[in-house]
């Protein structure tokens, strides 16, 4: 009955979405997709080697099922209960589901059991919950650290000097996979290099690589600095506005 509700609910927060603020899905999956093959050349990268991650929070379901029929099949959520609600009502689409954001310690089992990838983890703690709360019967998850490459006392995530060490744990443990690393940089005031935290998490990502095989991923770049990102060797790009429009709750 409570998943009943839900679905109504989120069918009915749909359609009034819809008749303030259409959306031309196609359009906008279109755009984002050619500035990141357009960034890809001008880094002299190969083509098709950043992957375009929807973030589809506070997006309805039915939103994502359009974008999936448009192409789109990874999506990234902020909110574990909101993640599991729409894993389960999008269970008959072949969905990639990324967690993308702070990880209370009483909310893993749901992200350990319906994500494929997790991109938040900052605690040896969040780790070891992920890796005991993964099913036997799925393959290992995909993890990644955040870090706090500003140092910003507001953000989540290690900070650099800490990074060696929970990276040397977080491998360790079975049912996970480090795969590399993710950070949200601070905005950058108009005399400063766009590029330098991309870069500063490119440098960690490569002094950490020789040591776990498989570590090959950065997550960084959003939606008015995916150019930049891509540059400095980006291959997960998170993007929301810029396809489904201005927040809706």
């Amino acid at each position: 009955m409570l998943r009943y509700y839900r679905a109504t609910t989120w069918r009915i927060n749909f359609l009034m979405m819809l008749s303030m603020m259409p959306i031309d899905l196609a359009r906008n999956i279109s755009e984002v997709t050619r500035r990141i093959r357009a960034a890809e050349i001008a880094a002299g990268r190969e083509q098709s080697s950043v992957s375009l991650l929807a973030v589809s929070k506070t997006k309805p379901p039915e939103l994502i099922r359009l974008a999936h029929a448009h192409g789109q099949t990874a999506f990234g959520e902020n909110y574990a209960q909101e993640m599991v609600e729409k894993a389960q009502l999008l269970a008959d689409l072949p969905l990639e589901w990324h967690f993308i954001g702070p990880i209370q310690s009483n909310k893993t089992a749901g992200i350990a059991t319906y994500c494929d990838w997790v991109h938040s983890v900052d605690r040896l703690k969040i780790a070891r919950r992920l890796s005991e709360q993964r099913p036997a019967n799925k393959n290992p998850l995909n993890v990644l650290i955040q870090v706090n490459v500003s140092r910003e006392p507001s953000k989540s995530g290690v900070l650099p000097e800490a990074l060696p060490d929970l990276a040397r744990r977080v491998r360790a443990l079975p049912g996970i996979s480090l795969r590399g690393l993710m950070a949200i940089p601070a905005p950058m005031g108009t005399n400063e290099n766009p590029r330098q935290p991309f870069k500063a998490l490119r440098e960690l990502k490569e002094s950490l690589a020789l040591a776990t095989p498989g570590f090959d991923i950065l997550s960084m770049g959003m939606s008015a600095d995916l150019e930049e990102a891509i540059a400095e060797g980006a291959n997960i790009v998170r993007i929301g506005t810029d396809i489904f429009g201005a927040r809706y709750n």
